[in-house]
């Protein structure tokens, strides 16, 4: 046997960096790899396997020694053949006979018959699989501890190797598509998640290549301006933006304050506008140079600042920018540039969307986020479709390229076919408008055995009145607090909201009015607050944590919302609440501002309900202590979903994993109803379980009995409703909690 030098191959694999440069393909760069390795081996076969993450699958990428046409064919699923093994328990698998273990697969006319002396080395970064290296001996017992001991050195620096090349090349795939999407195979259907429904069909535009071209708007005008014209544009583009102002204001009032805020700042910032007219009247710059000059100045500026969401206010100075270089050359204020387009972004903020909405966006599609998450409930409210998909070619898309959004099924369409087009538009010309379905809801809602279900509306922002009104919601079940939060500058005063609160009950006279306090961390990041960078933002500072440690921001929101509710039936719930003590904790400082309030004699309401969301597994253990404490529970079924099975609900790479019909969560929701009932206590549930009739068969017969929902599909449901016979419901219900398989589960339930 041939002596294997194992540190020579560990460095000159650690030198194959060099090689970057004279590959045109990760292909070509692996199967230099597979050479390299087979060489200092003295080994008959050596082959390299990726990971494909979407697909779940093993794939053959590069091989020395067996069939070269089986590369790109040859695939395993995860945990299959000796192979998928090794990836899927991510350890080595070494064998003598290969042919005779358990596990073991065999592909014919690949080349591998003789080779029996077996190793497979995962290919790791930390915990992400990226591929397997397999290398093969036709003699026997070929293979020794110290060959896995140098290739456990090897995969750890091929896995950055590979991860970076991969990355490189998909950036040169991207960059090469650029012109034009998939490059003889034009990228035309795209699947996506609904996050907001509706359909739309209109020009796309990227919105990270929205920025402002400034050069553009200087170019074919031979004027040349005075600071008296400079002085003209910053005026008029002043009014620009506080007319625009008043206008999301007169439409949003509870979220919409101050949106326009750092654009309008930005034109009464002296420092700003006096870099301007020194480049003017000192260096005699043109006024449209110094306003590129300046503008670019602060975009390099915000590009430099370590907080993602800081760095997003490049945005604001880029249409400051815009509009004074439009407003200097005399160009009348046309239809903003997303008026009846269809968005395509990487991520967006809320205040992002609510601009987007002031600008009559057609629709929005993202790359990243999740169906429940909040730009998700944002859309909802504004009536905007939304779909969330991931296929970062979208980014490539040329400007005009029409698109047709169908967020009804979750579907893209990139320039469709005529036969495509007409269809949709004789869906939309079938499609009724929403509110022509408010005279069929009825007041109440019964089974149709005859019991009655309450069905109250979830209310983010003052404009979903209108809807919970004309589809006669019962009440508000939940109230989200955080939204005057999140699109905001800085954090609102107790006086700002009680004036959104004050018209949230007069908007609901006399009917029951719950108040979620301030529900922020995870995805709901305030970006004027100056929080430590967090690991994992869903298990931190967030929800009813920040609120406990920042008490005077708690009791601000607090006495905001008892003064609002002084002659309303309110009620107040924490979200997030992981122990009795937190609860009691939180109580008491609503029973502190209370005496505050009386104290100071500030009408209010004395005595309003207080209640809890139930998110979090670990009050399943304290459940009848809680019980006997509050005065009502309201389970949240996305979060309470995410953390009872360690998905992350925003995540679409996991998102296979957020099971609704998990047993584990329907056998948790059925013991939270009973403790509920035990005590007498109100329950309700909320989250996207509470729209979906699959699941609102099995919480009937668990004994739910009031649903908070988006007001929007209160006719649906309430139709639903009356045609299920709940005593067959707790029959179901039974033999689903009988289950202990999801798939079982899943066939009941359909």
């Amino acid at each position: 046997m041939k002596k294997r030098d194992h540190t020579k191959l560990i460095c000159d694999v650690g030198e194959l960096s060099g090689l970057f440069k004279d590959v045109t393909s990760l292909e070509v760069f692996l199967q230099k790899i597979v050479e390299m390795i087979a060489e200092h081996m003295h080994s008959d076969v050596c082959s390299v396997y990726l990971f494909d993450e979407q697909m779940r699958e093993i794939v053959l990428k590069a091989t020395k020694g067996l069939n070269p046409a089986s590369i790109g064919i040859v695939k395993l699923r995860l945990g299959e053949g000796l192979t998928g093994i090794a990836l899927k328990e991510m350890r080595p698998i070494c064998k003598k006979n290969a042919s005779s273990s358990p596990g073991y697969r065999y592909f014919p006319d690949i080349g591998e018959d003789p080779y029996e002396s077996f190793l497979a080395v995962p290919i790791l970064r930390g915990q992400m699989r990226i591929g397997v290296i397999v290398i093969q001996n036709v003699q026997k017992n070929y293979f020794d501890e110290e060959d896995i001991k140098a290739f456990r050195a090897i995969t750890s620096q091929l896995a950055n190797i590979i991860e970076t090349t991969k990355m490189l090349m998909e950036l040169n795939v991207q960059k090469l598509t650029n012109k034009k999407i998939g490059n003889g195979q034009p990228l035309k259907l795209v699947k996506g998640k609904v996050g907001s429904q509706g359909l739309a069909f209109a020009e796309g535009v990227v919105w990270e290549e929205v920025s402002v071209d400034l050069d553009a708007r200087k170019e074919g005008n031979e004027r040349v301006y005075s600071l008296e014209d400079f002085h003209r544009a910053v005026r008029l583009t002043e009014k620009q933006l506080e007319d625009l102002q008043q206008q999301v204001e007169a439409k949003l009032s509870d979220v919409a304050s101050l949106i326009f805020t750092a654009q309008i700042l930005m034109l009464k910032d002296q420092t700003f506008l006096e870099a301007i007219e020194k480049l003017i009247n000192d260096e005699h710059y043109d006024p449209a140079e110094a306003i590129i000059h300046t503008v670019r100045r602060y975009v390099d500026m915000f590009e430099r600042l370590s907080h993602p969401h800081l760095r997003e206010k490049k945005q604001d100075v880029k249409d400051v920018g815009r509009r004074l270089m439009d407003n200097l050359r005399g160009i009348p204020e046309g239809k903003a540039e997303h008026n009846e387009k269809i968005v395509v972004a990487r991520e967006l903020f809320p205040s992002e969307i609510l601009k987007l909405s002031s600008q009559g966006v057609a629709g929005i599609i993202l790359l990243s986020g999740g169906v429940t998450s909040h730009l998700s409930i944002l859309s909802r409210s504004l009536r905007i479709p939304l779909i969330i998909a991931d296929e970062d070619l979208l980014l490539n898309m040329d400007p005009r390229t029409p698109v047709l959004m169908d967020a009804e099924q979750g579907n893209i369409y990139i320039d469709p076919s005529r036969d495509i087009v007409d269809s949709f538009r004789k869906r939309e010309k079938e499609r009724q408008d929403i509110f022509s379905l408010k005279d069929s809801v009825k007041e109440v809602t019964y089974t149709k055995d005859g019991v009655n279900i309450q069905l109250l509306a979830n209310i983010n922002l003052l404009s979903d009145l209108k809807l919970a009104r004309a589809f006669k919601a019962e009440g508000i079940g939940l109230y989200r607090t955080e939204f005057p939060f999140i699109v905001r500058s800085n954090f609102p005063s107790e006086e700002e909201q009680f004036t959104v609160y004050k018209k949230l009950v007069e908007g609901m006279p006399g009917q029951e009015i719950t108040f979620r306090t301030l529900d922020i961390g995870g995805d709901k990041v305030l970006s004027y607050y100056n929080h430590s960078k967090e690991e994992n933002p869903f298990l931190g500072m967030r929800s009813i944590r920040f609120s406990l440690k920042h008490k005077d921001i708690f009791m601000q929101q607090l006495m905001a919302i008892l003064r609002a509710g002084r002659n309303a039936k309110i009620q107040i719930m924490f979200p997030m609440i992981s122990s009795l003590d937190e609860f009691l904790e939180a109580k008491a400082i609503v029973e502190e501002c209370l005496r505050d309030l009386q104290k100071r004699q500030i009408p209010c309401h004395r005595n309003p309900k207080i209640g809890i969301m139930v998110e979090l597994p670990a009050v399943l253990e304290i459940i009848e202590a809680l019980a006997r404490e509050v005065d009502f529970f309201s389970i949240g079924t996305n979060d309470f979903i995410q953390y009872l099975l360690a998905v992350d609900r925003t995540n679409e790479k996991v998102s296979e994993h957020y099971l609704p019909e998990h047993p584990s969560v329907l056998r948790a929701l059925k013991k939270v109803v009973e403790a509920a009932q035990k005590h007498k206590k109100e329950i309700s549930i909320c989250g996207d379980m509470a729209h979906e009739a699959r699941y609102i068969r099995y919480l009937l017969g668990i004994g739910i009995r009031r649903f908070s929902l988006d007001p929007c599909y209160i006719p649906t449901i309430q139709n639903f409703i009356e045609s299920v016979d709940l005593r067959k419901m707790e029959q179901q219900t039974r033999q689903v909690m009988a289950q202990d398989r999801i798939q079982d589960i899943v066939q009941m339930m359909e």
